[in-house]
């Protein structure tokens, strides 16, 4: 069983088929549990989406990974809180933040990390699908 405190969900630049190079990273250090859900709402940024935490029923999807190893768990999020820009300057506000949620996958509950932008989404338009990969086949379909 999946311990929930050494678990991590992705919706973006980290899932597989973004075939980014910070993946490789997340391959090294985490395995794939598969598909699952969180509630959520996309935006639109411009050069990628970003995500934020609702309360109403309205999901996100993504991938669930597991630590393979709980022992460096402060080394592997540091390196991550790097990537997502949690280390900021004094004063200025991070682009992201890391917060445990509910993640339900095959409809059954479980917690997970998660990255959540961490700024206004005001004036940002709204993604109407909960899947980013989705969205930007859409957006950039020829």
């Amino acid at each position: 069983m999946s311990n929930p405190q050494q678990q991590l969900f992705v919706y973006g630049s980290l899932r597989s088929g973004f075939r980014n190079p910070a993946y490789h990273y997340l391959t090294q250090h985490f395995r794939l549990i598969g598909e699952a859900v969180v509630k959520g709402k996309f935006f639109d940024k411009g050069e990628y989406p970003v995500a934020v935490p609702v309360s109403e029923e309205n999901f996100i999807y993504g991938e669930l990974y597991e630590l393979k190893n709980p022992d460096e768990f402060g080394w592997v999020f540091g390196q991550l809180d790097d990537y997502e820009g949690l280390n900021t300057e004094e004063g200025e506000t991070p682009w992201y933040r890391r917060d445990l949620v509910s993640v339900y996958r095959d409809g059954k509950p479980s917690n997970a990390w998660i990255y959540w932008y961490n700024r206004s989404t005001e004036g940002l338009p709204e993604i109407p699908v909960g899947d980013v990969l989705a969205y930007l086949q859409m957006k950039y379909k020829p």
